[in-house]
């Protein structure tokens, strides 16, 4: 799996816990507020993080509730990748953005490489075929372009074209969009990320890409119904 930490290779590398206290209020028209500890402006409400409320999925067969738990597992592993990759990709071009020079960005280039070389090549290399086609489907989730985009980007239109064919010998494509509107595997996969975002397993990373889960999956209900 050699080719797919090559796009890892250029991407660089306090919450206080307050307690609220309720009082309530004085006025005419009496509620209560919330204030907390080392803030002097009252507030009538929390804001709370939103929650998903997730339908329990339902399988037509135990071969099906068997591919999914093994798309699950695949899933919970490369993601963390794929959301490396984006935070990656986003400190690399705030940090381009300020050097002028080709030579700065070039050797700032070379430092990100080595990093990403020494900390993560191993692990990447370790990936099955399937896990590589999964990631290169997240990693356009989080970024919004296509392994193949990237690879074209930060290199070379030419290194693209080669990574690319080398792929396919693994029936890998490194043009793979993740579409979880018109394919199933994907819904799955995106259904297997809202779960572990929502139980704490993996950290939430918003996708770069233009959906709506609850429409996905309204989508999917109909398709079976």
């Amino acid at each position: 799996m050699k080719y797919l930490f090559y796009i890892f290779l250029f991407f660089p590398l306090i919450l206080l816990a307050q307690e609220p206290e309720i009082k309530q209020d004085s006025t005419e028209y009496e509620y209560d507020y919330v204030l907390v500890k080392g803030d002097s402006i009252p507030q009538a409400a929390i804001e709370l993080d939103e929650v998903m409320l997730l339908k329990k999925l339902k399988f037509d067969s135990r071969e099906d509730r068997k591919r999914y738990l093994i798309l699950r597992r695949k899933t919970i592993k490369v993601y963390p990748y794929a959301k490396l990759a984006a935070e990656r990709l986003e400190t690399m071009n705030e940090r381009l953005a300020q050097l002028k020079r080709k030579r700065d960005k070039k050797r700032y280039a070379k430092q990100v490489q080595k990093f990403i070389e020494d900390e993560f090549s191993a692990e990447l290399k370790k990936l099955t075929r399937t896990e590589g086609q999964i990631l290169v489907k997240l990693i356009h989730r989080q970024t919004g372009r296509t392994t193949f985009e990237l690879i074209k980007e930060l290199r070379s239109g030419w290194r693209a074209f080669w990574f690319n064919n080398t792929a396919k010998l693994f029936d890998i494509s490194l043009k793979r969009e993740f579409d979880p509107m018109s394919e199933k595997e994907d819904y799955l996969i995106e259904d297997v990320l809202q779960r572990n975002f929502q139980s704490g397993r993996l950290e939430r990373q918003n996708t770069a890409l233009d959906f709506d889960y609850f429409e996905v999956v309204a989508k999917w209900d109909a398709n079976t119904e």
